[in-house]
């Protein structure tokens, strides 16, 4: 329901050579790097890109992505990507709607 949280669960607890993106529509809108030189959400990511401007949490240890007061316009296909080793990585797909 727009307005509300919705928070989309990696379902792991991210180890530290991990890396982790999240992906919408093939933006990149968030990522934490192995070693937590970068952990980044929507314009720290990808400036000029203010489309939740401040709305995105990120939580360090799991990777889970929060979206805070949630709109239409946030409804989509959202793409985990978790990089495991350069030759290694876990992809999941969310689909998102708001009613």
């Amino acid at each position: 329901m727009e307005g509300d949280s919705v928070t989309l669960h990696t379902e792991v607890e991210r180890k530290h050579q991990d890396s982790i993106k999240w992906y919408l529509r093939s933006i990149r809108i968030a990522q934490i790097n192995r070693d937590l030189r970068l952990v980044c959400t929507d314009v720290q990511c990808n400036e000029g890109t203010e489309r939740f401007r401040d709305r995105l949490k990120l939580d360090i240890q799991t990777g889970s992505l929060t979206i805070t007061n949630i709109t239409n316009t946030d409804s989509g296909e959202y793409k985990l990507k978790i990089i495991i080793s350069s030759d290694n990585d876990t992809e999941k797909i969310f689909n998102v709607s708001i009613t």
